[in-house]
């Protein structure tokens, strides 16, 4: 009986990082930037970059993958009758908070998908994002724990549950109809891409069951902490292992701090950005993955929270607030980061996140 109670609560998360995990590991060997595979915040970047609103030529092209998880959300929540139109939970805030959060998941160089994964291929770069992502995680519970709200949605017309799925579709149709209206990298991590159509695929498949499964790593990590539910947390337990086997079996596991694809060493701002990733996944409601299947399900804010995120990509390569990944040039190490605008955009994020924080709790008398 017990049995049967834990195969219901953690076989779909469960199964559902096993997929993730070998779906991000079939992207890799088949073309997307290593110890990648699935990056949201890395492909939003992208898509941001091929849009023309940022002039970063080694990071520009429409992912495949961004579109197929949203609209494989989409056809999820559509067929088990989940698919709800509703917005206005404060949109503007959700579109700021998703700016910084994309700010600081390019000054680590990944979002929390990202992170597990380079975990997985033995990047120990990404130990010190993992301790960021939790604090921040811890900061922001402390604010829920205080009655942080950023309002409810209310119900919306159908029409307008399907304005980012439309929009990836509309994007998609660019890219196969229309490339020479986009930009491409022709080097760079924009460059590795692995086929279009097992890129799309791959984005259907993990849209399905992130649906179905409810995956979100903030989320997981604010359910053990706050209700010791561990359940959430499980699947991205499961991508982490699955990745590692796989990279293992081969041979391309290298446990090391150093000369890790597209990663930098500076410790401290891998720390600081992922820090500033975890606490505003907390007050959003969901990381990066999740706010696209949220908008795959017609949630209009978390749609609003995606653009957002795209800008904040914008922003970050137009400033040069992002971060640059370590290399070898003429046999000589030269380490990547952070520079000056980058620390300053994420010590401002840390300013905007604490007034949001703080202006949204409840007044006396509530």
């Amino acid at each position: 009986m017990k049995g049967n109670r834990l195969l219901k609560d953690y076989g779909l998360p469960l199964a559902a990082g096993v997929i993730v995990g070998v779906a991000a590991l079939i992207l890799t060997a088949m073309g997307n930037p290593k110890n990648m595979g699935f990056c949201i915040a890395c492909f939003e970047r992208d898509i941001a970059g091929a849009l023309g609103l940022h002039s970063a030529a080694v990071v520009q092209y429409i992912r495949p993958e961004i579109i197929g998880m949203v609209l494989g959300a989409m056809i999820a929540a559509v067929a088990f009758k989940e698919f709800k139109a509703k917005a206005g939970s404060s949109p503007a805030v959700r579109f700021i908070l998703g700016a910084f959060v994309m700010i600081g998941a390019l000054v680590f160089l990944g979002c929390p998908l990202r992170m597990v994964i380079r975990l997985g291929g033995g990047d120990l770069t990404a130990v010190a994002a993992l301790a960021g992502f939790i604090a921040g995680i811890l900061v922001g519970i402390v604010f829920l724990k205080k009655g942080f709200s950023l309002g409810r949605a209310y119900p919306g017309r159908t029409a307008g549950g399907f304005a980012l799925p439309g929009f990836m579709v509309l994007l998609l149709a660019l890219l196969l109809f229309t490339p020479s209206l986009l930009k491409f990298s022709e080097s760079g991590p924009g460059s590795l891409r692995a086929p279009l159509a097992i890129a799309l695929i791959a984005g259907l498949v993990v849209g399905f069951i992130a649906q179905r499964s409810r995956l979100c790593m903030a989320g997981g990590m604010r359910d053990v902490f706050l209700l010791k539910d561990f359940t959430l947390l499980t699947g991205f337990l499961a991508i982490w292992v699955t990745v590692t086997i796989g990279n293992l079996i081969l041979d391309s596991y290298k446990l090391s701090a150093l000369s890790q694809p597209v990663a930098h060493s500076q410790y401290l701002w891998s720390f600081l950005g992922m820090a500033l990733v975890g606490w505003g996944s907390i007050l959003l409601g969901g990381c990066p993955l999740r706010q696209l299947i949220l908008a795959g399900e017609g949630n209009g804010d978390s749609g609003v929270t995606i653009f957002g995120m795209i800008f904040g990509a914008a922003i970050a390569h137009n400033f040069g607030l992002a971060g640059s990944a370590d290399s070898v040039v003429d046999g000589v190490y030269k380490v990547g980061g952070i520079k000056t605008p980058g620390m300053v955009a994420v010590g401002i994020g840390f300013i905007v996140l604490l007034v949001i924080s703080l202006t949204h709790l409840p007044k006396k008398g509530d």
